[in-house]
């Protein structure tokens, strides 16, 4: 077991210390293949409980350990609580990870409060938003928010929605079929030829271009966008959003900020041989007056808070805050007030985004609208479960099939 603990302290040191996002920490390291899936399974947990494992560090130190030292404890705090693992054998392998790392003389330490979390009885506190931050792990600015909006009821249905499904997308063979004769067990979306499964296993045919992955999220927001001769795709990494609507536009251009994020558009494309998206790198902040009024739709898929995506990204939680929220929702104006100016006379501009905080989502199309009186909001309904705000769609993980997306379509008047 040791060896599966140190897999996984090494991916969760690099995202705690080195800030690095979990999916390239995963892919950066070098994993013992027998443990592969538990090591997966749980460094994705450990960031998942973040805030309930900090708070029994917390209630059960009386001064915080050291990183080294917390990373350890919350690897045996979860393998003991929601992996079923053997006290005494998780606590004897974070004792010797503990002497492995080279912090022999704290590993008693390590040991007696491994001990002390088997035998405790710790409650959440009084206060309902931080009981529900802890028992959930879920940010308390966020669950303000969502109070406010929704009623704590609602909230904690939200919030506590848990799914293990990925979405599978075919284009040009039928995945019904593909999946049915792999031995896949899967469950059809409103959506034609995109699939939910379970612990499916990427293969070879993903290479070739047979299938690809892309939340049911984003396909509900790119079913919603008109077919149309020219798109702009604005904010475009890792290009998912482009490649689904080129099989509905005559031609996709889609842009990114960052040189390597468009090779990430490129590499999409050229994996699913889709000729009509040309990807440029390009501030969407910025004007570009020989782009002006040229599109007959641009989507905007916003930076913003990914809460609404945390599922698949639990570190998501681990550093964001209601000041993120407010330099976001600054940074969304600004892009959107910006491409509404490439949208034809009677075209449409459409604005999502990944989050359920009602500030990023219907809040910044109210700002919009109140400063650009040529456009109006045109009323969506989408196919997958939602709720309808102001005629845009606010989809939730617990009614939404996981999905936690907001998307508003917009249409130039003058």
């Amino acid at each position: 077991m040791v060896n599966y603990f140190y897999d996984c302290y090494v991916i969760l040191n690099k995202v705690y210390s080195d800030k690095t996002y979990l999916k390239q920490a995963i892919n950066g390291t070098f994993i013992e293949e027998s443990n592969r899936s538990l090591t997966i399974k749980t460094v994705y947990g450990v960031l998942d409980k973040d805030i309930e494992l900090s708070y029994y560090i917390s209630k059960l130190c009386d001064k915080s350990p050291k990183l080294v030292i917390r990373t350890i404890v919350k690897i045996a705090m979860y393998a003991i609580k929601y992996l079923g693992k053997k006290e005494y054998a998780v606590t004897k392998s974070a004792v010797e990870l503990t002497k492995k790392l080279g912090k022999k003389g704290v590993s008693g330490f390590v040991n007696a409060i491994l001990r002390k979390f088997i035998s405790a009885d710790i409650r959440l506190p009084k206060d309902e938003i931080k009981a529900l931050s802890i028992k959930y792990s879920y940010p308390e600015f966020a669950i303000s928010s969502l109070i406010k909006e929704y009623g704590r009821q609602k909230t904690e249905s939200i919030i506590s929605y848990h799914s293990t499904k990925g979405t599978l997308v075919f284009y040009d063979i039928d995945g019904e079929k593909y999946l049915s004769e792999m031995g896949v067990n899967y469950q059809k979306t409103p959506f034609h030829n995109v699939f939910m499964v379970e612990n499916f296993v990427r293969n070879s045919d993903y290479d070739l271009g047979k299938y690809t992955f892309q939340s049911i999220g984003s396909v509900s927001i790119c079913d919603l966008v008109e077919p149309c001769e020219l798109l702009l795709d604005c904010c475009a990494a890792p290009g998912g959003k482009s490649i689904r609507l080129s099989y509905k536009c005559k031609s996709v251009l889609s842009f990114d900020i960052y040189e390597h994020r468009v090779g990430l558009i490129n590499d999409y494309k050229a994996r699913m041989r889709r000729e009509n998206v040309t990807a440029l790198v390009q501030d969407s902040k910025v004007f570009n007056k020989e782009l002006e009024c040229s599109f007959d739709a641009v989507l905007c898929d916003a930076p913003c808070s990914g809460l609404g995506v945390v599922n698949d990204n639990p570190d998501i939680k681990l550093n964001r805050t209601y000041k993120d929220v407010e330099c976001l929702k600054n940074e969304q104006t600004s892009i959107l007030n910006n491409v509404s100016k490439y949208v034809k006379v009677g075209g449409h501009l459409y604005y999502s985004t990944c989050s359920i905080l009602p500030e990023e989502n219907i809040g910044t199309i109210d700002n919009f609208l109140a400063v650009n009186d040529n456009y109006k909001i045109v009323e969506i309904d989408s196919v997958l479960p939602h709720l309808n705000i102001k005629g845009a769609n606010q989809f939730l993980p617990d009614i939404s099939s996981g999905a936690g997306f907001f998307i508003a379509k917009l249409q130039r008047l003058k």
